[in-house]
This record gives C-alpha cells, sequence and structure tokens, in this order.
C-alpha cells in the first residue's frame, strides 16, 4: 500500500480527491524510484494528528525531524502582506513559545517571520507547504526549505516540482490546523486565507487566539471581526 500511494501521489500530482478515487478504483501504477522521504497513511509512524481530519493526507512528502508532529504544538497564521504591528508582535510570541513547536504555512509575511522567530530563540517549527518540496514558493523563504537541524520539519502533501497553484494553500490550512494544539491569528483582513484555517481550527476544537488591532485598522479587521465573534485576545 505504501508503495502505490507513493506512485499515485507522483501520477496525480499529490490531488487528494484524484489519488482518493483511484484507490477506490483499485489502481496500483508501477513503484517511482527516487530519494524522497515521505510517510503515508497507512505507515505506523504517520502523524496521529491528522488522522482525526475529515480528510487526512494519504501522503506526506518530508524533510527534517518527523518527530516534530507530535510535539506540543501552537499554529502560527497570518497576512502574506504584514505590518509592522503583526510581524513585532509575531517575534514576540515566537520568544515566548520557545518551549512549543511553531507551526505555520512557509507563505510570506507573517507566516515567514514566525519560523524564523522561532528558530532564532531556539524554538523549534513545522513549515507545511502548498508545493513541493524541490519547488519552493515564495523564493524569498526558500531557505527554509533546506531544514538545517532536527529543529526544523517541512512537509507537503504534493510531490517534487509540483507547483503552488492557488488551491492548494486553502487545502493545506487543515494540516496547520489539526497539528497545532491552538492557533495564534497575528494579522488578517476579514477575506483572507487565514480565516480558513480558524475555520478549521474550530472545527477540530481547537482554541482561537486574536491579536487585536486599533479600530478602523483594515490590516488587523479580520483579527477584530474574529474577537467579535468569541476568539480569545491575545495579551502581549
Amino acid at each position: 500500500m505504501r508503495e502505490t500511494i507513493h506512485a499515485l501521489a507522483h501520477r496525480y500530482h499529490g490531488e487528494w480527491e484524484a489519488m482518493t478515487e483511484a484507490l477506490r478504483r483499485g489502481e496500483k501504477p508501477p513503484a517511482i524510484p527516487g530519494d524522497e522521504q515521505f510517510v503515508t497513511w497507512a505507515d505506523p509512524h504517520y502523524p496521529a494528528r491528522l488522522r482525526q481530519l475529515r480528510f487526512p493526507p494519504w501522503i506526506l512528502f518530508y524533510r527534517g525531524n518527523l518527530s516534530l508532529a507530535s510535539c506540543p504544538s501552537v499554529g502560527i497564521v497570518g497576512s502574506r502582506k504584514a505590518v509592522a504591528r503583526g510581524l513585532q508582535a509575531t517575534e514576540q510570541v515566537c520568544l515566548r513559545l520557545r518551549e512549543k513547536v511553531v507551526v505555520s504555512g512557509l507563505a510570506a509575511g507573517i507566516d515567514g517571520c514566525a519560523h524564523r522567530s522561532a528558530l532564532r530563540s531556539g524554538g523549534r517549527t513545522i513549515g507545511i507547504a502548498g508545493c513541493g518540496l524541490k519547488r519552493p514558493y515564495p523564493l524569498s523563504n526558500r531557505d527554509l526549505y533546506e531544514p538545517q537541524s532536527c529543529r526544523q520539519l517541512i512537509l507537503s502533501e504534493y510531490p517534487g516540482f509540483t507547483a503552488p497553484l492557488r488551491h492548494h494553500f486553502p487545502w493545506r490550512n487543515r494540516l496547520i490546523a489539526a497539528l497545532s494544539d491552538c492557533v495564534l491569528v497575528m494579522q488578517a483582513t476579514c477575506r483572507s486565507g487565514t480565516m480558513l484555517t480558524v475555520n478549521e481550527a474550530l472545527e477540530l476544537g481547537k482554541s482561537v487566539y486574536c491579536l487585536p488591532y486599533p479600530d478602523q485598522d483594515p490590516a488587523g479587521a479580520g483579527c477584530n471581526l474574529l474577537l467579535c465573534e468569541g476568539a480569545l485576545p491575545l495579551k502581549m
């Protein structure tokens, strides 16, 4: 089963629905040679937290320390177009969370800040990509795709050079939510991918904390909306 799932991931570029249909049909493509590290749903060391998802990934390609997926963790999410308030608060939070694993999405802005701040503070981090690990995106974060120590883990449902397609990013947000004990929203507008991560976290029964923003500040309007709807305020 392990090799079949791996081969299907390559045939269907990691697309979950296509792989699911192929498995239902009993499709068994030939094994794919290569040096990729991966874990499948059928493996005993598959991250247990992901099994609670309605749509657990069939496969995860990874680099780094897979055991981090079982450690106490905090998801940190926010806008790609980060403002000073969001970036500064993210750095401060990561300093306070040195004992926990920071989970984020390897995007520009708040995500990249969270990963780098966690590592600078001596902490650990999990990055979840919306593309193949051999095709880093954005290029400004390509250094994060090459873990240099056991304090890092990079995950993706997509093999090799799979492009960062638009629909990959909201889909990967369910993994951020599942691998996090709680989620911190550091910056969000009212219409953003961050809100999708929040919805996934709430469905899984995870607590959501938001950084408050001044009234009328559009950069944090989504945070303030979530606070009005019952999210917990993040106290700095």
